[in-house]
């Protein structure tokens, strides 16, 4: 089978040709690994990309199962890691100067899950430092462009992520949503990306942004690969204290087209000011198209949704100073060559390891936590933040799902997001609530623009409710098929 022909496939269709020996693991690799040779110097999707050790997973994994050591639904299907997650042996570097060297000695529980599943790492993903971005252009290894048009962004902080899965240079990709980092990349590359609630995949070995905010979550090209790749990261892990232990984790069981009966609210805050005309007619048509398989849709207000951005960065930025305290040339990461004394070395060591975002996101988190302000706006927004969970937890005691757009737009050009940050904040506007209230969230393509630019529809679900939007988003998916 040619090689282009073996890199179309889903990931679940995939794992079935390699399950009837249609197709070897080491043949699926060394497909994706061509892939990665015609495309990477177009997008610049990976930063590490570990072609040797591929190699010996594919036919370490093509042995066990010749043997019928592994039966995983996933077993040898090559994925691509976000490079904020550990990965023992190969380099762990959050697109960062400050761990461009880093090995970690132990690798991150939903990496390993997929290990003990048998999938195949092929490397590991651009991203925006630190996870601090929107657009993947905050790298320190350089921008990753959209495959879709190279003179676009692919979206952040997972864009590497979303990138690799939208041209083929990966089946499957996992990555970090602290606040749309997952859907809105997902949303600009035209690709699945599913954030789950808030403790269903551990964040043992991810390095943290903001840790009540941050969750991993697989990229696909699909739901159906999404649900499947859900079902396998998910697993609750003593060493997070924030991991949950949960028995509904059979995801692929909602891989069902039937929203008969399902209620669906579509909040009027989400259509106004702000969302691009194009935008706002592709997501109404996909809600049509679930009314017409017989969901019922009723606009309503979701009251305290214009004081989610400021919430959301406040809290986000408050946490990743004290997360990002620790990297300050001692122990690991960069330490300057320049420097006359302790004091001094942590100055420069910092100021020469962190990138202007970084920088410009730990002053604010620091400001916000100091004596004299602390009360003033980090009490606020964790006051804000009850307030947006509880007017959710008001929504979903009448509707199943929340439907809307995942971002106000399409992927805008490379170079036009970091000389305005507060427009680029502005663009979570659609994404961060899910995670101020730890609520489940898809998104998946509905459409393009007239730029040929992909649209995003985002579906938000109730706390351990993944079945639901699973349901929504396949149903919706597979009557585009027809």
């Amino acid at each position: 089978m040619p090689m282009k022909d073996i890199t179309a496939f889903t990931a679940v269709q995939l794992a079935e040709k390699i399950k009837k020996r249609e197709i070897s693991v080491v043949e699926a690799t060394q497909a994706t690994l061509e892939q990665i040779g015609q495309m990477e110097s177009f997008i610049n999707s990976y930063v590490t990309i570990d072609q040797e050790g591929a190699l010996r997973q594919a036919q370490e994994i093509q042995e066990k199962l010749d043997g019928g050591a592994l039966v995983s639904p996933l077993a040898g299907v090559p994925v691509a890691i976000k490079d904020n997650m550990c990965t023992a042996g190969m380099p762990t570097t959050c697109s960062s100067k400050m761990l461009e060297h880093f090995v970690p000695a132990y690798t991150a529980e939903a990496v390993q899950n997929l290990i003990h599943a048998g999938a195949v790492i092929i490397g590991k993903t651009n991203m925006d430092e630190f996870a601090m971005g929107s657009t993947t252009e905050t790298s320190a290894f350089g921008i990753t462009k959209n495959p879709r048009n190279f003179s676009h962004v692919p979206g952040g902080s997972s864009g590497g992520s979303c990138a690799a899965v939208a041209a083929q240079e990966c089946f499957y990709a996992l990555g970090s949503d602290t606040g749309g980092s997952i859907r809105q990349p997902s949303s600009f590359c035209g690709v699945t990306g599913l954030k789950p609630t808030y403790g269903t995949v551990s964040r043992y070995g991810l390095v943290a942004y903001g840790s009540s905010l941050d969750q991993i979550g697989p990229i696909a090209k699909d739901v159906a690969d999404c649900a499947a790749i859900l079902e396998v990261i998910a697993s609750y892990d003593k060493k997070d204290s924030t991991s949950i232990i949960r028995k509904d984790t059979d995801f692929t069981s909602a891989l069902v087209p039937d929203v008969k009966g399902m209620k669906i609210g579509i909040p009027r805050d989400y259509l106004g000011e702000g969302l691009d005309a194009e935008v706002r007619a592709a997501v109404l048509a996909a809600a049509k198209s679930l009314e017409g398989q017989g969901a019922v849709l009723e606009e309503f207000d979701l009251s305290l949704a214009e004081y989610a951005v400021p919430a959301y960065y406040v809290i986000a930025c408050a946490e990743a100073s004290s997360n990002l305290a620790r990297f300050d040339g001692v122990k690991y990461g960069y330490r300057t060559k320049h420097s006359e004394g302790l004091h001094q070395m942590y100055k420069n060591s910092r100021s020469e390891g962190f990138g202007a975002e970084v920088k410009r996101r730990i002053m604010l988190g620091s400001f916000v936590l100091s004596s004299g302000y602390y009360d003033a706006y980090y009490l606020k927004a964790l006051r804000a933040k009850a307030l947006i969970k509880q007017a959710f937890s008001q929504a979903f005691q009448r509707y199943d799902i929340i439907l809307g757009p995942t971002a106000p737009g399409t992927a805008p050009e490379i170079g036009s997001s970091l000389g305005d940050p507060l427009k680029m904040y502005l663009g979570d506007i659609y994404t961060v609530s899910a995670n101020l209230a730890g609520l489940p969230a898809i998104s998946l393509p509905c459409g393009m623009d007239s730029k040929g630019l992909p649209i995003g529809l985002q579906l938000i679900g109730d706390c351990f409710q993944e079945k639901k939007i699973i349901k929504a988003a396949y149903s919706y998916e597979q009557a585009q098929l027809l």
